[in-house]
């Protein structure tokens, strides 16, 4: 067998869809397994779509999710370039040999025309609007016109495109490694263009001659693909024979959470999650549309629950490293159906990812947020200790400000509600001496503190579980946190007697 080469070909369009980062993924994790390659090719034929800005960003999100190519525009190769718009030279050849073997043909439809024949199929009340066997002898092409009147036009240098020649009443077959034996009718297949007038191939014809060129084994693309492979696959079989063809395998779509319908960036608005990798700013609005990486997201988890939309390894198992990921991947196990995208499942991936990961791992996105948000870090090692004891509280990473804050600074308000059913003045007495009596404690640690706390308790002959709450509250400004003599402790004997100072008078 030769050497695995698999590809992700996006095109510099947008933002990158959760369901792409899945394609690459897939494609990642077969190519890493069977000790092969993976290619990043751009494929900006369409020049109308073009964005600048959003090559860079797909590149980025990769960085992010760290699935690194092996060749791509930004990091080399054998097979340069890996841009399509700056292979166009290429493509050409091609299309004319598919003329001259009679597999393809001149078109010179105006766009006019072209509109004239689609209402002329809509007067008829015609199920379908293409440009196919059907019609193709009434338009402007070089198989109706005469040979010399063909040769006429383009010595005009009049605008032409390039149309495969579909034959009808054919049955195309191939073996899609998730569906199984696939089989295609031509009379359903239209004479798509292969190469435009601007001289830029058409998707369906360079993805073929890129993969060729590339020596792609395995092609792993979206489902949405599949209308496409029989035109692909006659490419294969006119240029190059089935024998070169890549292995195909067409994955699933990720769905809206009801399932009904692909999941679009429309259904994350509308639902209040992101759908996109990282964020992305759109260039002529400016509107930012959220990324997974920038509300909170860890990258081992966004790949972890990518992994596991559409594919099991056969087991109960649900948290896999990437490691583990390579080890197990099989294209086989991906499903044939869709797979519902569950934001609350997508969340508790990330809980479980923060709460596996190492505090050091942690530590400079939680570093970063801390700063944003005016909390100025002078302690790692303090910072380490406060990320182990609140890690497992921690759904996102933004959360670590909600849970962390008060380690750095006093609370700048407090839940007096909680407090004051229960509030009074015993209670407000034990406060007020418990200050002085945390002031004689010589080893500041969490068992004295607790046990100094225990002990006048009993002397005021009040329930410990009375106070803890006030105690807290005083401490955190809420009714949330580790475990409040553990605050107390990191936080220092003389921060949290001032806290419990002002507090006390804030209860009244």
């Amino acid at each position: 067998m030769s050497k695995v080469r698999v590809r992700f070909a996006p095109s510099p369009t947008g933002g990158l869809h959760l369901g792409g980062v899945r394609t690459v993924l897939f494609n990642y994790l077969f190519a890493k397994k069977h000790g092969g390659d993976f290619i990043v090719r751009i494929e900006d034929t369409d020049q109308t779509r073009f964005v600048p800005g959003a090559e860079e960003y797909i590149f980025n999100c990769l960085k992010w999710c760290g699935l690194v190519p092996d060749e791509s525009p930004v990091h080399g190769g054998p097979y340069a370039p890996y841009r399509q718009s700056e292979r166009k030279s290429l493509y050409k050849e091609y299309a004319l040999q598919l003329v001259k073997d009679g597999h393809a043909y001149y078109a010179f439809d105006t766009p006019e025309e072209l509109e004239s024949m689609r209402e002329k199929l809509k007067a008829t009340g015609s199920s379908s609007l293409q440009y196919d066997h059907h019609i193709r002898m009434n338009m402007n092409n070089s198989l109706r016109l005469l040979p010399e009147e063909t040769q006429e036009l383009l010595d005009k240098n009049t605008p032409y495109v390039i149309r495969i020649k579909v034959n009808p009443n054919e049955f195309i077959p191939f073996t899609d490694m998730i569906r199984g034996e696939m089989e295609f009718d031509t009379n359903n297949v239209d004479d798509k263009v292969l190469l435009k007038a601007d001289g830029m191939p058409t998707y369906h014809l360079a993805v073929v001659v890129d993969d060729y060129l590339m020596k792609i084994t395995h092609a792993f693309r979206g489902e949405e693909w599949l209308p496409s492979a029989p035109v692909h696959i006659l490419l294969w079989k006119y240029l190059f024979g089935l024998d070169d063809m890549p292995h195909w395998a067409h994955l699933p779509l990720i769905l809206k959470p009801d399932g009904n319908g692909k999941l679009s960036k429309r259904d994350g608005d509308r639902l209040g999650f992101p759908v996109y990798a990282m964020d992305w700013k759109d260039v002529t609005t400016n509107e930012i549309t959220k990324g997974f990486k920038e509300i909170g997201f860890l990258p081992e988890a966004f790949i972890n629950l990518l992994a596991v939309l559409g594919w099991n390894d056969g087991t109960e198992q649900e948290i896999f490293s990437m490691e583990e990921l390579i080890e197990k991947f099989s294209i086989e196990r991906v499903h044939k159906g869709g797979a519902k995208f569950d934001f609350e499942k997508a969340k508790w991936f990330n809980h479980e990812w923060i709460k596996k990961l190492e505090v050091g791992s942690l530590l400079p996105e939680v570093k970063r947020i801390l700063t944003e948000k005016g909390i100025i870090i002078t302690d790692d090692n303090y910072l380490k200790e406060v990320i182990a004891l609140i890690k497992d509280r921690c759904t996102l990473i933004p959360d670590f400000y909600t849970q962390a804050s008060f380690f750095f600074e006093a609370p700048k308000s407090f839940d007096v509600d909680a407090v004051k059913p229960k509030w009074n003045e015993d209670k407000k007495k034990f406060f007020i001496e418990w200050q002085s009596r945390l002031s004689d404690i010589a080893d500041w640690n969490t068992l004295a503190i607790e046990e100094s706390f225990k002990q006048l308790a009993a002397e005021k002959n009040i329930k410990p579980g009375e106070l803890q709450l006030p105690f807290r509250i005083m401490l955190v400004g809420g009714k949330f946190g580790p475990a409040v003599f553990q605050i107390a402790f990191l936080i220092g004997k003389a921060a949290t007697i001032s806290r419990i100072a002002t507090a006390s008078e804030i209860f009244g």
